[in-house]
């Protein structure tokens, strides 16, 4: 047995402390250095954009799966990396968004952010198309032209394929970057390669034009053997669109209108607020749309009360009708409260939403699906018209003429006993 001296018992238990102390330390490293990361370090700026943006997505995007992928992993993956300068930091946040395969969740330079908010209020230089890409081919097309713009005065039409801008491959361009390289200063020229739907493909030389946003056109048609009808063109959601609206409903109203024919062909959509809105200009009551987020929760939006006509009325819709078109076009026919004239719509039934990054940048984030009143998913499967009638190709300046056969569809109906008043469940 060893006797040990006081200051010898008090050097050892220090000692011992001291391992321990050291171990934990030691151990705190080994057991968390998965979080000691540059996500646990000052984040330099280029990586604090990144991570916004993986953030963003992490709590809002409609597939919790992330397309089947371990989210967590494909941030870890991307900060390992260095992000030199904002041009990298913004192409790993597009490949980030890539990963997930939904066209409609992308990234937005400054430059291109402002330009999208520009496009729902107020006016832009460019050929007045609306795009998509199609989320089973990849392929860029048109969702509809803007009435009177550049490329509607061309002939292109809904569902045309976008094969070429300018001799660059469509291809190769992210959506924003071929919307980018179609506007442009008012006077320049550009030169799109497109497929028909009928399958010709051919060059259209176009001439940039301003392109005017004023959403609301309305006139009253006084039929000669009939009733007067107010015609009303709503060529985009935009945020003056339901104030728009109202005022030429109340002028329409003023004139005599006795019926409505609300036409939303080649409206590509736009603000979802806008569409509640408008909707509750026609139905007094009742659910307009719903919502389902990642969780299956649903939501609905209903109409508030404040209905300005009751008297019947008649809804065209075509390939091109979508989005928040279709949320207005669903709610009326579910309700009972129009019909529907023309084609089957487009089929877009995802709700985006747009979240700002620090940088002036900004992202579009799928974040819920919509259901009509009814419960019907029109995602990729349109609304079906109550009357089917062929779009011929017109000039939306005589939309109102004998030439167009849907809107004299829709007059037919308008005399007959089967459209139904906002008062009708």
């Amino acid at each position: 047995m060893v006797n040990l001296s006081i200051s010898e018992v008090k050097f050892l238990v220090m000692r011992k402390r001291a391992f321990w102390v050291g171990f934990l330390l030691v151990c705190q490293i080994v057991f968390f250095s998965p979080w000691l990361t540059p996500t646990a370090w000052a984040f330099t700026d280029n990586q604090q954009l990144y991570s916004e943006a993986w953030r963003i997505v992490d709590r809002a995007y409609l597939d919790d799966t992330f397309n089947h992928q371990n989210w967590w992993l494909v941030r870890q993956n991307a900060l390992k990396k260095p992000l030199k300068d904002r041009e990298a930091t913004y192409g790993a946040i597009r490949t980030m968004l890539e990963s997930l395969d939904d066209p409609f969740t992308r990234f937005l330079t400054p430059e291109e952010y402002r330009s999208l908010k520009v496009n729902t209020s107020g006016e832009l230089s460019g050929v007045g198309l609306q795009i998509s890409v199609d989320s089973e081919t990849g392929i860029l097309e048109v969702v509809a032209p803007i009435a009177g713009s550049p490329a509607d005065k061309a002939g292109i039409r809904s569902r045309d394929r976008i094969l070429e801008i300018d001799g660059t491959l469509t291809s190769q361009l992210s959506l924003d970057e071929a919307a980018a390289r179609m506007r442009g200063k008012a006077g320049t020229k550009v030169t799109l390669k497109i497929q028909a739907r009928e399958g010709e493909i051919k060059s259209i030389p176009l001439v940039r034009d301003t392109i005017s946003l004023n959403p609301v056109y309305a006139v009253l048609d006084k039929q000669p053997d009939g009733f007067p009808v107010g015609y009303i063109r709503l060529t985009q959601f935009s945020a003056n669109a339901p104030s728009e609206l109202k005022q030429a409903i109340a002028k329409l109203e003023d004139e005599g209108a006795d019926a409505y024919i609300l036409d939303l062909r080649n409206n590509p959509g736009g603000l979802l607020q806008a569409g509640i809105d408008i909707a509750s200009l026609w139905l007094d009551r009742g659910t307009i749309v719903y919502t389902v987020n990642r969780e299956g929760t649903m939501g609905s939006f209903e109409a508030d009360g404040v209905v300005l006509t009751k008297d019947p009325l008649v809804v065209l819709v075509n390939q091109g009708t979508a989005s928040a078109s279709e949320i207005l076009a669903g709610a009326l026919q579910d309700r009972g409260r129009a019909k529907l004239v023309g084609e089957r719509t487009f089929g877009k039934g995802l709700i985006q939403s747009l979240f700002d990054l620090f940088d002036g940048s900004g992202l579009a984030v799928t974040v819920a699906k919509y259901e009509t009143p009814n419960h019907r998913d029109i995602n990729k499967l349109g609304i079906e018209p109550d009357v089917e009638v062929p779009l011929e190709l017109i000039e939306n300046d005589h939309v109102v003429m004998v030439s167009d056969s849907q809107y004299q569809a829709a007059l037919q109906l308008l005399n007959s006993d089967s459209v139904l008043t906002a008062d009708a469940r």
